[in-house]
């Protein structure tokens, strides 16, 4: 990877785990990668259940935002931004 596409990725994959963990219930974290689907679905759970079922998103997107930050940039690349693996 050159620096460039390299500091891209690690930009992009400290931005979506720190919105992981602090902003997991409303998908903020998916809309950050692309997952324009995934990040509807998340925000819908949370608004539509009236923030009864956001905890449960949330700890989904705690531990999306844990996995994000402990991958080495290159497998975060090759999973999440060329693999478009959208789910953990």
């Amino acid at each position: 990877m050159t620096d460039a596409v390299s500091s891209d990725v690690s930009g992009k994959k400290i931005a979506a785990g720190i919105c992981g963990i602090l902003l997991g219930a409303f998908g903020v974290h998916k809309f950050i990668l692309g997952y324009t689907k995934e990040g509807i679905i998340m925000l819908l759970v949370s608004v539509i259940s009236v923030g009864f079922l956001a905890w449960v998103v949330g700890i989904i997107g705690l531990i999306e935002g844990i996995i994000y930050l402990t991958r080495s940039d290159a497998e975060f690349a090759a999973t999440y931004i060329e693999g478009k693996k959208g789910w953990f």
